[in-house]
């Protein structure tokens, strides 16, 4: 028989935010591996194999996972979210590149899954309505003067920010530092919106402003966005605020005069032939 590997998203809380793909791959697996918290998520199911570990070793659960495969079963990794953003599919690819040939030719698939900065921005309105980038703050695998450099980029291009991965015990400081750094180039009533376990029993969401975003209690179960000079914030009665980005950029180009006639693309010329002027 021939073995498989499917990377699957679990989503950002209970079952409700599976897709149909993620239930089929996960009852027809083999063996699941995971991190143990994910695990504890999906049903357990008569002669289906379970193998939980900490979220500290994503390379060696990449390639007993991958191992197991290419001995013929049918394998399924879980990952919370989406398993292509921050999370298991590159890690298991990663391993793919640098492990053996056998592990090339193995049947591999990743099944999207909701991610949580799409879970949070649902929550308060459309905060990604324009362009955003999506960072994350660890500097397990990454210099923090690199973070650093990328959070300028990101407040002073006008993108909306998502942060995954804000704090943790061993990182206690990061995200006020980020901050601070962010308010060099955003005013200061910049929409922020801290959302902690979104789709979960315990899920909260806090909107705030980035003056007061230091004082918002946050943990590694908090995703949080920061706002562009464009995000706003819409006061309703007797219902929680929207935070939204419009679409249309404030900078758009409209007050500059655009030729009648613009010129024709590199295509066009191309369709004119020679001797016939474009």
């Amino acid at each position: 028989m021939s073995g498989c590997l499917t990377i699957v998203g679990l989503g950002p809380g209970d079952a409700r935010f599976w897709t149909r793909e993620t239930a089929d791959a996960l009852q027809a697996a083999d063996a699941l591996y995971g991190y143990g918290p994910y695990l504890d998520r999906v049903p357990e199911r008569d002669g289906q194999a379970r193998h939980p570990s900490d979220n500290r070793v994503e390379g060696a659960r990449a390639k007993a996972a991958l191992s197991q495969a290419a001995d013929g079963q049918r394998v399924a990794m879980v990952s919370g979210g989406d398993p292509g953003v921050f999370a298991m599919a590159a890690a298991v690819c990663g391993e793919i590149e640098t492990g053996p040939e056998a592990w090339r030719t193995l049947d591999l698939r990743v099944v999207p899954g909701i991610t949580a900065m799409l879970a949070v921005a649902a929550r308060v309105g459309a905060p990604l309505g324009h362009d955003f980038c999506v960072m994350s703050l660890s500097d397990n695998l990454k210099p923090w003067d690199l973070i650093e450099r990328r959070l300028d980029a990101a407040a002073t291009a006008g993108f909306v920010i998502a942060l995954y991965n804000p704090i943790s015990k061993a990182r206690p400081w990061q995200l006020g530092e980020a901050f601070a750094r962010l308010a060099r180039h955003l005013d200061a009533k910049t929409p922020v919106v801290f959302g902690r376990a979104v789709g979960r029993d315990d899920e909260a969401v806090t909107i705030t402003t980035l003056d007061k975003a230091s004082n918002t209690e946050a943990d590694m179960a908090t995703l949080v966005i920061v706002g562009s000079p464009e995000t706003r914030l819409i006061l309703r009665d007797g219902r929680e605020p929207l935070v939204y980005t419009p679409r249309v950029a404030a900078e758009r180009s409209h007050d500059r005069a655009r030729p009648a006639h613009p010129p024709p693309s590199r295509r066009s010329r191309s369709r004119a032939g020679p001797g016939v002027a474009a």
